[in-house]
């Protein structure tokens, strides 16, 4: 395809997160294939008062950046109103709005439906999760107003797509693998033993690896209820590195009731860029115990790094880890049956070849089907892809 224009709405740095990353690399490979991006970001994400963490802000000293223009705030109309305007004015060929939580719905749906009423410019969500993991009636009537004039729609999981299309019905709506993140180990690349030696840790031990924010739709409890399982047939550490976003006392608690104290380690921080590769390449095998999810960065982040993983079937990460090739499949909030494969993952030395099965399918990870979805929007593609 021809260059073409293409604005993005979204979340960059100096905000912190997996959104904020995303968004970053989706504008650098549109540039990569050539193609002209107006990349207007947030000036505010959520007020102070609203969010959970430590921070919003990414003090990595390598952060992920693309050249853009920072200045829709979230709960400020006047700065919708004039970015619409701004659109309008330039006329891309598509508006690519990112799209993550329904708190977003008012600023982003303003933006879309002004600029569906007074231009003919094509526009796109790009739909992280279509809902947000514990929804309300007040999130779907975010949800409805800002999808009210838009037909153009890109999800990662089956799941998301189903709930889109109780909505919208008539939508376009394009299915794609959340790409992997490889942008990590650029930054470093470690042998597993020297990031062992970076983080502390022991050469020669079994560690397994839980990393992200740590809320309780992902899990977590069940994986510290199968380590007494997993501990008892061999020795292995459990590595959580994440902030907490639920009560941290909780699952220190839990960690001494299992009595695995002395095989579990916290880092209760958000892991800056130029740490990640360290603690993916240190553990033998990442684990989300996810009780619910659309998709995962963390799963793609681990294959960038050819790292297997071990999770549930729920939503969309059985589509995007084929189990005993890539990783290992569980059924969710089962602390047996993952406990027993992490032990069958051991003792059948599946790394090795899971690991170089996701090497050579490196490529159904990347972003080029993603991209071609985008440009089949601006060559007026109307074909659902996903349900042809």
């Amino acid at each position: 395809m021809s260059p073409k224009t293409i604005a993005v709405l979204g979340l960059t740095y100096p905000f912190r997160g997996g959104i904020a990353h995303y968004t970053t690399l989706f504008v650098r490979e549109l540039r990569h294939k050539a193609h002209r991006v107006d990349f207007l970001a947030l000036t505010r994400q959520y007020p102070t008062f609203l969010f959970p963490g430590k921070t919003q802000y990414d003090d990595s000293q390598n952060p992920i950046v693309e050249a853009h223009t920072a200045c829709i705030d979230s709960i400020n109309p006047w700065t919708w109103l004039k970015s619409a305007w701004r659109l309008k004015k330039a006329a891309p060929d598509l508006v690519v709005i990112q799209w993550w939580h329904p708190f977003f719905g008012l600023a982003f749906g303003t933006i879309a439906n002004l600029l569906a009423c007074i231009s003919d410019i094509k526009i796109c969500f790009l739909c992280h999760n279509v809902l947000p993991h514990e929804s309300t009636i007040f999130d779907r009537m975010l949800l409805t107003y800002a999808f009210w004039k838009t037909n153009h729609f890109i999800v990662h999981s089956e799941e998301d797509q189903e709930n889109l299309i109780k909505l919208k019905p008539h939508a376009t709506i394009k299915r794609n693998i959340h790409p992997s993140y490889s942008i990590f180990g650029d930054f470093d690349t470690y042998t597993k033993y020297e990031a062992r030696r970076k983080l502390g840790l022991e050469i020669d031990k079994k560690i397994v690896l839980f990393f992200g924010l740590i809320r309780k739709y992902k899990g977590l409890q069940h994986l510290i209820r199968a380590m007494p399982d997993v501990i008892s047939t061999f020795d292995c550490t459990l590595l959580i590195a994440g902030e907490f976003y639920d009560a941290k006392s909780e699952y220190l608690e839990l960690i001494d009731e299992c009595g695995v104290g002395d095989h579990t380690i916290v880092v209760d921080r958000y892991i800056s860029n130029e740490d990640v590769s360290a603690y993916f390449c240190s553990a033998d095998v990442v684990i989300l115990p996810y009780i619910d999810a659309t998709q995962s960065g963390i799963v793609q982040i681990a294959f960038g790094l050819h790292k297997p993983v071990i999770t549930t079937r729920v939503g969309g990460l059985p589509e995007a880890v084929d189990h005993g090739y890539t990783g290992l499949l569980v059924e969710k909030e089962s602390p047996k049956e993952l406990a027993e494969a992490i032990i069958h993952y051991y003792t059948e030395n599946c790394e090795e070849a899971f690991s170089q099965e996701i090497v050579k399918r490196a490529m159904h990870f990347g972003w080029d089907h993603e991209i071609r979805n985008i440009e089949a929007f601006m060559a007026d593609t109307e074909t659902d892809s996903a349900r042809s």
